[in-house]
């Protein structure tokens, strides 16, 4: 209900009596939705036809029968003359809208839709819908082109004609690349509400919009929206278009396995917000949702992934955030892109229409692919155990070539360097004390000019002999021992955290040079506490980092790095309040307050997209 102008917008879904889900492995599904874990659904098709007042334009589930008794002939031009791939057009403009809203028209007519094929069907209907529409080509023969559209009122303006239809497209176009071509003529984005989202087969029910602000003048001022109504209201669509894919098409049972839908589609809500923009906010403002699930992870709140959707304590987090951050582990960290990629698109092809569980998709993943990970899923996705690995220890050795001109030299850079000079002796010469062996030359001798370090003649015959006694395949072993390394570290790797990961490398050497490299989730097999790993290279190493990219969702990176890293943070001095930020209202009331003259009370009509 809008006051201002005492209208509404209606939507309609989980709106008619219908047969229970019927399962080869269940029978009848008897369970009841409660709320949380949504509903096991049968395909099935759809004449609906749904009389509302003449000046209502419905959006629905399906594709329009009867434009010519719904819509005015520029109307029904509009939709199909003048919608392009380009951009959006208005088939129901914001004037025609408003001028719809005023007329409260008594008169009746039916829109009639069929659907083929779809677990569901839902409708909203509103004298406020503004309507826009885009094409959205595909390589696919059984649907080539699909119209993409939004409902919205005027309220809405001005981010959904600039974002809306915009953001529906852009999930086809990243979602067909990962799954299957969208197999559906419509797909539709509707304002309902303000926050949240809500999907059905072709039609979303998506909140958002922005807030117009009162004047000093008692009257509407500018209207303004924050970052995140923009990014929310982007994120909202892309997820819930998204789920027109899973599990509108591959129809998992949410009731039992929440994030067979709603993991596998924030997923890939996650792969299409990379792609509309880079640094997308993608969780809790930040753009690494690896960042942000170690929290759940560690927390007591947390039930293994598998739980049935009525028993889980934290819905949004185990559902939604762990399993798709699990996805994102297995793509970018176990498997690789492309045998992943691979494997995701071979289940979701093979289970378009069908009804998947949980060791389906395990299955197709490790079939397609050729990759046992067994001990992937037992750990994401039965257990509660977190990411936290540490590098405990490194030891460094260098090889020994047994040359005493090289070895004993080496052994004074370590001397010196590992013993440093005794704080006495500095202060001595602080205060100018000179040594007695500086001041008497009578009491220099062999071993004042021959250090400890300094190699004989007898050492080098014996090197020399021992070099003459090797047989020819020790020499050639020896040379090439000599070539390939000068130094040998021993790095001790902890499993804090108990859940198996590979282990993401980087060494970084003494003249700056960085190596990356990623060692296998197989490290653990014999110990999935403790490992020890031997690196051999012919650089020293200055330093060594896991996991620096942020890559394994990881919970504690104080103990990632050896040497240890100081980390810096900032002590609060006093308790803020935390309040939602909207930076364009900010900057113009400041450029209003700054600019304006003063006789105009500071209003300046600006217009928020420049």
């Amino acid at each position: 209900h809008f006051p201002d102008t005492d209208t509404y917008i209606y939507f309609l879904a989980q709106w008619f009596p219908r047969m229970a889900a019927y399962t080869d492995y269940e029978g009848w599904h008897t369970k009841a939705f409660l709320g949380r874990g949504e509903f096991t659904l049968e395909f099935g098709d759809y004449d609906v036809s749904i009389t509302v007042p003449s000046d209502h334009v419905v959006s629905a589930t399906g594709v329009l029968q009867n434009p010519r008794k719904v819509l005015s002939a520029e109307q029904r031009r509009r939709l199909s003359r003048k919608v392009s791939t380009d951009e959006p057009v208005f088939i129901v403009t914001p004037d025609e809208a408003r001028e719809n809203e005023k007329s409260k028209s008594n008169k009746m007519v039916t829109w009639k839709f069929k659907a083929e094929n779809v677990r569901d069907f839902a409708w909203s209907s509103s004298r406020k819908y503004i309507w826009d529409a885009m094409h959205f080509d595909q390589d696919s023969q059984s649907v080539p082109t699909v119209l993409a559209m939004s409902f919205y009122p005027n309220e809405a303006e001005p981010i959904w004609s600039q974002y809306s239809t915009q953001a529906v497209v852009h999930t086809m176009d990243v979602y067909n690349r990962f799954s299957f071509p969208y197999p559906y003529p419509t797909a539709q984005s509707v304002n309902t509400w303000e926050r949240g989202g809500m999907e059905y087969p072709m039609i979303t029910f998506n909140g958002y919009r922005p807030s117009t602000d009162i004047g000093k003048d008692g009257e509407e001022d500018v209207t303004t929206y924050s970052r995140s109504i923009k990014y929310g209201l982007i994120g909202v669509i892309i997820h819930e278009v998204g789920h027109i894919y899973f599990p509108m098409v591959v129809n998992s049972d949410e009731r039992q396995w929440t994030w067979m839908d709603e993991g596998i589609n924030s997923f890939l809500e996650y792969l299409a917000e990379y792609e509309w923009e880079e640094d997308f906010p993608i969780s809790r403002g930040v753009n690494n949702p690896l960042d942000v699930i170690p929290a759940y992870m560690t927390s007591s709140n947390q039930v293994p992934i598998m739980t049935q959707s009525d028993s889980v304590l934290q819905f949004g987090p185990n559902a939604y955030s762990k399993p798709a951050a699990a996805l994102m582990v297995l793509r970018e960290t176990v498997m690789g892109r492309e045998l992943f990629d691979h494997a995701f698109k071979t289940y979701s092809k093979r289970w378009m229409f069908k009804r998947p569980t949980p060791s389906d998709f395990f299955r197709t993943m490790e079939d397609a692919s050729g990759v046992d990970l067994d001990w992937f899923w037992r750990g994401w996705f039965y257990s509660t155990d977190h990411v936290d690995l540490a590098v405990t220890s490194v030891r460094e050795y260098s090889i020994s070539t047994s040359n005493p001109d090289i070895e004993m030299e080496k052994d004074r850079q370590e001397y010196s360097r590992d013993k440093p000079e005794t704080i006495t002796q500095i202060r001595n010469r602080q205060e100018g004390r000179t040594p007695r062996l500086e001041r008497f030359e009578a009491l220099t001798d062999f071993y004042t000019q021959n250090d400890r370090f300094t190699p004989s003649n007898a050492d080098r015959n014996k090197f020399s002999k021992t070099l003459k006694g090797l047989k020819p395949w020790e020499r050639a072993a020896y040379e090439r021992a000599i070539d390939e390394g000068g130094f040998v570290y021993f790095v001790d790797f902890e499993n804090k955290g108990g859940l198996v990961m590979p282990i993401p490398v980087k060494l970084t050497y003494e003249n700056g040079e960085i190596e990356e490299l990623m060692i296998p989730a197989e490290i653990w097999r014999r110990n999935t506490n403790k490992v020890t790993k031997l690196f051999v290279r012919k650089k020293r190493l200055a330093s060594l980092d896991i996991d620096s990219a942020h890559q394994t969702a990881d919970a504690d990176f104080s103990n990632n790095s050896y040497p240890p890293i100081m980390r810096p943070s900032r002590l609060e001095l006093y308790k803020s309040d935390r309040k939602s930020r909207n930076l364009m209202k900010d900057m113009l009331e400041e450029l209003a307050t700054k600019d304006a003259p003063k006789d105009k009370g500071g209003d300046v009509p600006l217009n928020p997209k420049n």
